[in-house]
């Protein structure tokens, strides 16, 4: 891996396909393809990738898992704005991965490594497994097969590099779990009351319609809260260090 001069980290073609959990060849017909922006080419006329086409990677891969036809997928990402960053397309990921009921799948200890994207260690097994991601199979009594949710896995992988201690992580998972649930409550209830008077079949048609659309509008909502609030904590300071100026305030990420 290397770094541009900005300090972000880029990956060459073959530690992107391997971070993607995909092939060379699936990477270079997804770009011949206009699925993939083309890289940034550095010295010695080599293809730097960043974190945008790490993303975008993930989208087509939950495009196709959903069923998706690449012409499908052509249509797809070209009504996105070209230069989403990686969190709006980790947003739409997040959607289209809504569309289907959660993925439960038994695999070897080969496959969980090369669907990670990389060989993982017995530690950062062990916390995919406190996170609810990864659970070893009771049901095997012979080999090494593990219980995979496949819809968090890639999310459970990343976080693996996020510089928090497990209980943290965990702390934050209740966190949006117990919150999640109450806004679903909610809205379940509203959906309810106003189609009250519909048939069941109308129901189930406007649910499957909503879902979706609900979801895109949780996380806008929730991405916006939180960028507000990172705001308020970098910009604001604590009790013993001034405030940061106004233009560090306009220029903290979110």
């Amino acid at each position: 891996m290397t770094t541009t001069d900005a300090g972000e980290p880029t990956l060459t073609i073959d530690e992107l396909a391997a971070r993607a959990g995909v092939t060379v060849r699936t990477v270079r017909f997804y770009g011949t393809k206009g699925l993939l922006p083309p890289p940034v080419i550095g010295a010695r006329r080599v293809g730097h990738y960043g974190r945008a086409h790490l993303a975008r990677l993930a989208l087509i891969e939950e495009l196709q898992h959903r069923g998706m036809t690449l012409a499908a997928i052509e249509r797809y990402l070209a009504q996105l704005p070209p230069d989403l960053s990686e969190h709006d397309l980790a947003l739409h990921r997040a959607v289209v991965a809504s569309w289907a009921p959660e993925a439960v799948e038994s695999v070897t200890r080969g496959e969980l490594d090369r669907r990670a994207g990389r060989p993982l260690t017995d530690e950062e097994v062990d916390r995919l497994a406190a996170m609810d991601v990864v659970v070893r199979d009771a049901d095997v009594t012979e080999g090494d097969l593990y219980r995979v949710d496949t819809g968090l896995l890639r999310l459970g992988v990343e976080l693996l590099d996020v510089p928090f201690s497990p209980e943290t992580v965990l702390a934050a998972r209740t966190a949006l779990l117990e919150h999640s649930r109450a806004a679903a409550r909610d809205l379940s209830r509203l959906l309810r009351d106003a189609v009250a008077e519909s048939g069941a079949r109308d129901v189930r048609s406007l649910s499957a319609h909503m879902h979706p659309l609900v979801v895109q509008a949780l996380l806008t909502t929730f991405q916006r809260s939180l960028r507000e609030e990172i705001r308020e904590w970098i910009g604001g300071g604590g009790e013993d260090e001034p405030a940061a100026p106004a233009e560090d305030n306009r220029a903290a990420p979110g």
